[in-house]
């Protein structure tokens, strides 16, 4: 079952992908499609399979069989490094920014490993900075920053590579409800200043049905539920990879 609808050159598409480790079907067959300019979820009960199937697509875990597209072209087994050149770049839920940098040096790092001269790595850092509204951060060295600005702050440095896929492995880990809706905030504007697909792995469903047009739902490495967000809320077979069987009975029996 496929996510988000879109053709080649513009979309990231997974085909019947497949991973195992020693027996385990970590991910079993699963197809996706995630076009740019659009913001997609992807969810499931922990052990679904979310993260390795984020982990398959960037390059980071090897695929037992299927494909992986970039933007039309064939990107199965490339390693990250070659991923991102392709303009697939992603975040890890461990927010990973260096620590005795400043925010503006963090994010110029970005900048510069897309391939930018110093000069405009330094004009792109200045704008993605202001454009996110973390330019009043600039100066302040990364291991000072309060844990829901760092993440803000990890994202815009991969954001500087100008990704055409951008895949964000729980964002809003660890943050509070204030943080989670700032994030909300900056994966929207991200979406709409760079025109990138957003693929969202997370556990926070107020940011997921709060960004998301597009959600696809895995339990056990497979597919249950694509669609809208109105269309997963309701979707009997979610319902049920979240609270089994006799929960999601119990919960219809109550409407």
């Amino acid at each position: 079952m496929s996510g988000v609808n879109g053709t080649g050159a513009t979309t990231l598409e997974a085909r019947e992908v497949k991973v195992h480790f020693a027996g385990v079907r970590a991910v079993d067959g699963v197809d996706l499609e995630l076009g740019q300019g659009v913001i997609m979820g992807l969810i499931g009960p922990n052990g679904a399979g979310k993260t390795t199937l984020m982990n398959a697509l960037s390059g980071f875990v090897r695929l037992t069989a299927g494909t992986v597209t970039v933007a039309g072209e064939d990107a199965t087994g490339l390693s990250p490094q070659k991923l991102v050149r392709r303009g697939l770049v992603r975040t890890f839920q461990e927010v990973a920014t260096f620590p005795d940098l400043t925010v503006f040096e963090n994010v110029e790092l970005g900048a510069l490993g897309s391939g930018l001269g110093r000069r405009k790595a330094r004009v792109r850092t200045r704008e993605l900075l202001e454009g996110l509204a973390l330019d009043h951060l600039a100066r302040v060295y990364a291991s000072a920053l309060p844990h829901g600005e760092e993440r803000r702050v990890g994202i815009a440095r991969a954001v500087a590579v100008a990704p055409r896929f951008l895949l964000l492995d729980e964002p809003a880990a660890g943050l509070n409800d204030a943080e989670s809706e700032e994030l909300a905030q900056t994966i929207v504007r991200i979406r709409d200043d760079n025109g990138c697909g957003v693929l969202i792995v997370e556990h926070d469903m107020k940011v997921i049905f709060g960004v998301c047009e597009r959600i696809q739902v895995l339990d056990y490495g497979e597919t249950v539920a694509a669609g809208l967000p109105e269309e997963i809320r309701t979707d009997r077979k979610v319902i049920e990879a979240y609270l089994g069987k006799t929960g999601a009975d119990e919960l219809v029996d109550a409407d």
